[in-house]
């Protein structure tokens, strides 16, 4: 007998292409990834946010769900040992537990905008633990719930916020130029009103003096040029005059006569 060679071929090529369309048709399931801040710090007393997002590849419907869970960081705390879910939401409705957390927890996000936050108000000190964000998204049911920290604290130590910091020193800086700038004013200030008191420098006045005194001397020396004579000076010239009229007391009388001469050269 003869192998019957071409049915055993005709499965084959059947069942591959039966495979083929079942992978093609059926789609698998994706991954949904979640967001949430790592550790939040409120104060007592006061309301604060729990932040999640997600991101999914399918359109957000009416089946999205959104699960918040806690688990108290206090040994003696009654959540202690395993989460417990303070908060469900699906099909547009929330649902809050029946717990601690009731009338407490409000959702504050928008599904479709992928926003599924929470607000807390007001913070307890027994609210210290870590708080999970789950969301479903179908087909997209297979993510990581995300989880923050929270820590509430007293307002002393409340720590301060990076903006302040750099606010704080963006201030300080402003400050210290703004000083800089009216101390420069100040002495460039008083600078000019001391030029403008003492009218110049000692270079300027030893330099306007100078030629004036050296006029004074060249003045002085012509001066002395025509009024004082290169030789000795001459007193007056007294001169004696005879009486020759032959009278008895002729020759006993003498008049002296003076004559002021004053030679020049």
């Amino acid at each position: 007998m003869e192998p019957k060679r071409p049915n055993t071929v005709c499965n084959r090529l059947l069942l591959t292409g039966f495979t083929l369309c079942v992978v093609l048709v059926t789609k698998p399931t994706s991954a949904i990834d979640i967001y949430a801040d790592g550790e939040v710090v409120m104060q007592n007393g006061t309301s604060g946010i729990l932040r999640c997002t997600f991101k999914s590849s399918e359109v957000v419907s009416s089946s999205t769900s959104v699960t918040w869970s806690f688990q108290s960081s206090q040994p003696d705390h009654q959540f202690f040992k395993a989460p417990y879910v303070i908060f469900y939401f699906v099909h547009g409705t929330a649902f809050p537990a029946q717990n601690m957390f009731k009338e407490r927890v409000q959702f504050i996000g928008d599904v479709n905008k992928r926003d599924v936050s929470i607000q807390l108000s007001p913070a307890q000190f027994s609210d210290n633990g870590t708080f999970f964000c789950d969301v479903k998204n179908p087909p997209d049911v297979t993510g990581t719930p995300a989880r923050t920290e929270l820590r509430v604290v007293l307002k002393e130590s409340l720590p301060q916020s990076n903006t302040t910091v750099i606010a704080a020193a963006v201030c300080g800086s402003l400050f210290l130029l703004i000083l800089i700038a009216v101390g420069a004013c100040v002495v460039m200030k008083v600078l000019h009103s001391r030029h403008d008191y003492e009218g110049c420098t000692t270079l300027e006045s030893m330099s306007t003096q100078a030629p004036q005194a050296r006029k004074k001397v060249e003045s002085g020396l012509e001066g002395s040029k025509s009024t004082v004579p290169l030789g000795p000076l001459q007193g007056p010239v007294i001169y004696a005059q005879l009486d020759h009229s032959g009278s008895k007391n002729s020759f006993h009388k003498m008049e002296p006569v003076v004559y002021a001469d004053i030679r020049k050269n």
